[in-house]
Order: structure tokens, then C-alpha cells, then sequence
């Protein structure tokens, strides 16, 4: 035997000793690092990397000299796109020298392996016997290797790819696998669960009104000229609410009164004429009408003006919005203007979305969690329920409900706000969960 062609003896302790670490790491970063640092003694290279193979995806797990990079630096950002090339290089098992002279490389990679990377790399796969790619390692050489050194590294790789598949199932293993019994007691116990009967319950924005709230409304046309109180005012039976303005009227009255004066003057000449005059006798019944004609004109302009003062027909608060968005506006006959609330008489509002509407009956619990006492809730049932829903200042279509508040809570006042949470009937657990996603299911494939 030629022992020329034998390795030297250094050489096998040391693939013995590489051998050993890659044993004896107890995690995939220890052995990843062990690849990266402990191959310089026999290549002398400039920086060696290793990369796990996510689906395609190289994952950088270790540098030399490191035991993972941090830091978002410009260099890593490129070199995971170089890592991508390098991996789309190497399909088959061999090691192999790539260089950035071939002419599919692309532009921006060939600019950065000119500026980071030496003439060329070393790329080694770590591939398990079935043919699984774990990953590869990146070796930067001046010149590519011996292929004597690489041909004994042969059975270095196959150690690593040994060690790589053993500690990925390792990781794998930690993860509890149930037997078939496991599973099927699971299941049994989920569907017990499920048929467990619950409260069904709904959250819906909510508001403290009053349960005895007058509308007061513009009693003609015209425009607001004052309004007489304050926001959330208490007034008294009698006061003055809000007064329009009069110059119109006040005008009609003027040129009414002097069409009366006229209507009159023509009456009486006609009767003084009638005497003597035959035709004079034949306009007195229609001088007549226009006077009486004129006087009723005048005597309802007359009663218009009396009410433009708007007195508040009981006591109560005054509920409306910014008085400064009334002066100024015309409004019509009917048109709502304020509400006169006892509140004494407290109630809670419900605004339910219909697409979160669930069956309810009178006499359902409601419970008010008001957003200015959160640690306060105001308990109540449900007395009124509207079966049309109508489209709300904010766009959603909701139902509208009445709830009224057991007991006679200091902080339950007239236009707090809050989220109330309404109690239905019981169901199972399942129907509980599902209900939303059936609804959802069935609309949308119309079954």
C-alpha cells in the first residue's frame, strides 16, 4: 500500500475531534456554531456561516466568531437575499465553488459580493441519507479548496447532518403527541362542554332618558329668535322655553289691521248710500263679507303672535342640544325642538344592532355600566321592545329598547352614556358560540 495517499495522522485526530463536538452539542445553535468556528484550523478561511433550510427559506443560525448576529446592519440585510441565491445553487447534495462570475447573478449581488464576500465561496449542504435538506454551510476562500480536504470532510458533513436531524427531532419530540384514546376522551369532554346551558347575553350601547318625556315643538312657522333656558335646565310649569321671532307677523298684523279699516270704511258708506241708492243696497252683503273676511285674517295672525312665546306645560328638564344650533333656523309647524323630561322618572335606552340582535322578551335583565361609573352598574328589565329597526345617527341599523332601573340610583342622571348588557334565554354552549358564524355562513351561502 502506497502510504503517500494516507492522511496524516493530525488530520484524523482533528476530523475525530470535529466529529466529537458535533456529538457532544446539545442544541442546533451549539452545533451550527461548532460548524461556523472549527473548521478554520484546516481551511483558513475568511468567515464561514450556516443556515437552516425553512422551506426554502435560508435561515442565517450562525457566524464565525459569533454565536448569532443581532443587529439589522446593511451586510445582513443583503446577505439574506445572497443566502437565497446560494440556496437556489446548490440543488444537489455535493459541495460545490461558487464564484460571481456567472452571468444569471443577479445585479445587486454581484455588486455586494464584490464590496463583502472574497473571490469565492465554499457551499457545503448538510443533507440527512432520505435526502432531507436541513441547510448548508457558506465557507469565504480565496481559492476554492483541495479536493483531497474536501472528499474527507465527506464524512465530517455526514456527521453533522446526523446530529442536525437528531436535535431538530429532538425539538419535535418536546411537543405532547395524544394516543387515539387521548383524542377520543377529548372530544368527548369538548362535547360535553358544549351542551353545557349558559345565559345568552349582548352588548349594546346605551343611555339614561326619562321615561316620561314630553316633545315640545315649533306651534307655527318661523325662525328661533332666543332660546329662553340651558341645556338640562329644571324649569317650572309656565316658564318661557323659547320665543320666535315676531317681525313677520307683527307686519301682517299692521297691513291686516288697516284692510279692516278699509273694509269698514267701505261698509258704512255703502249702508249711507243704501238708502237711496238701489245698487248700493246690492253691494252691502258682499261689503259685508270682506269686512268679516278681514277681521277673522286678523284675528288668526293675531292668535299666531300670541304664540311665539313657548311656556313649558309642566315641570321637568329641558333636554336639547347646543342652543347656538337653534338661533337663526327656520322651523315648521310640528318640528321638534326640545323634550321636557321628569327625571324623576329615569329609564335606560337601548340602541341593538341588528347584527347583534338576539330573542328578547319584557322583563329581561339589563345591567348598565355607565361610562362614568364604571364600578357602579345600574340593574334594570326590559319594558318596551321595537320590532322595526331604524337607521341611527351613526349609520347602524338598531333596535330600539326601553329598560326601566329597579331602585332609585343617585347616579343614574338624565343623558349619561353607557354599554349595556342584555340577559335572553338560555342555550347550549355551542349554539352560544356558533350563532354569529351560522348566521354569517348561511347569508352568505344563502342555505
Amino acid at each position: 500500500m502506497n502510504d503517500t495517499a494516507l492522511p496524516h495522522p493530525q488530520l484524523l485526530l482533528y476530523l475525530d475531534s470535529l466529529r466529537d463536538r458535533a456529538l457532544a452539542a446539545e442544541s442546533l445553535n451549539a452545533l451550527a456554531f461548532s460548524m461556523a468556528n472549527d473548521l478554520y484550523a484546516l481551511m483558513q478561511f475568511r468567515q464561514a456561516m450556516v443556515f437552516a433550510d425553512h422551506g426554502g427559506k435560508p435561515v442565517l443560525l450562525s457566524i464565525s466568531g459569533l454565536a448569532k448576529p443581532a443587529e439589522d446592519s446593511p451586510y445582513l440585510v443583503w446577505l439574506d437575499r445572497a443566502a437565497r441565491w446560494v440556496n437556489s445553487q446548490t440543488a444537489s447534495a455535493d459541495a460545490i465553488w461558487l464564484t460571481p462570475d456567472p452571468p444569471d447573478i443577479p445585479a445587486d449581488i454581484r455588486e455586494g459580493w464584490a464590496e463583502w464576500w472574497p473571490t469565492g465561496v465554499w457551499c457545503a449542504p448538510v443533507v440527512t441519507q432520505d435526502g432531507r435538506r436541513l441547510g448548508f454551510l457558506l465557507v469565504m476562500l480565496d481559492e476554492p479548496p483541495a479536493q483531497p480536504l474536501v472528499e474527507t470532510l465527506a464524512g465530517v458533513r455526514a456527521t453533522w447532518a446526523y446530529c442536525w436531524a437528531a436535535l431538530t427531532r429532538q425539538q419535535r419530540a418536546l411537543w405532547w403527541r395524544p394516543s387515539r384514546k387521548q383524542w377520543i376522551v377529548t372530544l368527548l369532554i369538548l362535547a360535553a362542554l358544549l351542551l353545557i346551558p349558559v345565559r345568552q347575553t349582548v352588548l349594546a350601547p346605551a343611555e339614561i332618558v326619562s321615561s316620561d318625556a314630553q316633545v315640545i315643538s315649533s306651534p307655527i312657522d318661523g325662525v328661533i329668535q332666543r332660546i329662553n333656558v340651558k341645556p338640562n335646565q329644571p324649569v317650572a310649569a309656565g316658564t318661557s322655553l323659547f320665543t320666535l321671532d315676531e317681525t313677520s307677523l307683527r307686519g301682517r298684523v299692521e297691513v291686516l289691521s288697516k284692510q279692516v279699516a278699509v273694509a269698514d270704511a267701505e261698509l258704512m258708506s255703502a249702508s249711507q248710500r243704501a238708502f237711496d241708492n238701489p245698487q248700493s243696497r246690492s253691494e252691502l252683503a258682499v261689503l259685508e263679507g270682506t269686512a268679516r273676511q278681514r277681521r277673522a285674517e286678523l284675528a288668526a295672525v293675531q292668535a299666531q303672535l300670541q304664540r311665539t312665546q313657548v311656556l313649558a306645560p309642566e315641570a321637568g328638564v329641558a333636554v336639547f342640544s347646543d342652543p347656538n344650533d337653534w338661533l337663526g333656523k327656520p322651523v315648521v309647524t310640528g318640528e321638534r325642538i326640545l323634550q321636557l323630561a321628569n327625571p324623576d322618572k329615569p329609564a335606560i335606552l337601548i340602541h341593538l344592532a341588528v347584527a347583534d340582535a338576539i330573542a328578547l322578551e319584557e322583563g329581561d335583565e339589563v345591567t348598565l355600566f355607565l361610562s362614568a361609573w364604571p364600578l357602579s352598574p345600574v340593574r334594570g328589565k326590559i319594558v318596551e321592545t321595537s320590532y322595526q329597526a331604524k337607521t341611527g345617527d351613526d349609520g347602524v341599523v338598531a333596535y330600539r329598547l326601553l329598560a326601566s332601573i329597579d331602585g332609585q340610583p343617585a347616579h343614574a342622571r338624565l343623558g349619561l352614556h353607557g354599554t349595556a348588557k342584555l340577559y335572553g334565554s338560555r342555550v347550549s354552549l355551542a349554539y352560544y358560540l356558533l350563532r354569529r358564524p351560522l348566521a354569517a355562513a348561511r347569508a352568505w351561502t344563502g342555505w
